[in-house]
């Protein structure tokens, strides 16, 4: 591999977040994870040097590789050639997949833009069947966070989907070795209430989390400008603790708080028109 990239003068990138994932045995962990039939269609940004594009191309109906690299897109598709991969040569951030059909999304992703990817394809209207993300360890244990040790990024992901950790991964299993290790991850898409404004439900999640060393109460009274008694009343109603902090609320606690302050407001505004 290392004599491959010298051979074609191919350096990984730090602008771009390159590592090379190397190791077969963690290659074979995302493609097992991924439940890869004849039919799929499965979309891989940063396919890199095409290795793990290659055993999906094995199991799958049809790969879609999205790759931003001038030289990596010229070999990819040259590698490919002929083959049921399909090369992009793009920005994964500005593909739009409203248009794709039923797939699934495998990729060892970036780092620097994974909180934006996965961010990109829960929200989009066609949602993948499943995501099989290598991400940074530290990134997978905030995503799979339980109450306690919540964030806006793990109530952002599981307010959309389930997510897993599959298997951790050292830095040795790429090249050039990054600092930290890395987990693969999955997350499953689930079916979302549609009584739920999702702007209107991050506006008050975000409100949350807006200082982590400040109460919940403290936090909604100051994001939602209403007195500390209020957001009080409003966390109590949710049947919590009036001192709780957003680290432990679970999504069904997030969702029962917003129908209460939805509620709250609605109430409000009927007051305001007689």
């Amino acid at each position: 591999m290392i004599q491959f990239l010298r051979a074609n003068e191919i350096w990984a990138k730090r602008t771009m977040g390159q590592n090379f994932l190397v190791d077969s045995e963690v290659l074979d962990k995302i493609i097992v994870a991924a439940d890869i039939s004849p039919s799929d269609v499965i979309l891989e940004i940063g396919p890199g040097l095409g290795v793990l594009t290659e055993g999906l191309s094995e199991k799958a109906g049809k790969i879609i590789a999205i790759e931003k690299d001038d030289k990596l897109t010229e070999m990819l598709e040259s590698k490919f050639s002929g083959t049921n991969v399909e090369i992009l040569h793009q920005d994964a951030l500005e593909f739009d997949p409203t248009e794709l059909g039923e797939y699934k999304l495998v990729a060892n992703i970036p780092y620097n833009i994974t909180s934006l990817i996965i961010r990109k394809f829960l929200e989009t209207s066609n949602k993948p069947e499943r995501l099989i993300l290598m991400v940074q360890k530290e990134v997978a244990e905030r995503i799979t966070a339980r109450p306690g040790d919540m964030s806006l990024l793990s109530v952002s992901v599981q307010f959309y989907a389930e997510a897993e950790i599959i298997s951790l991964v050292k830095n040795t299993s790429f090249y050039p070795s990054p600092k930290i290790d890395s987990a693969v991850i999955k997350i499953s898409p689930k079916e979302l209430s549609k009584e739920v404004n999702e702007k209107e439900f991050f506006r008050l999640v975000k409100f949350g989390f807006a200082s982590k060393r400040k109460t919940l109460e403290n936090n909604l009274s100051a994001g939602m400008h209403i007195t500390k008694q209020d957001a009080s009343d409003i966390i109590k109603a949710a049947g919590l603790e009036a001192r709780i902090r957003a680290e432990a609320l679970t999504i069904e606690n997030w969702i029962k708080l917003y129908d209460l302050v939805m509620r709250r407001e609605n109430e409000r505004g009927e007051e305001q028109a007689t």
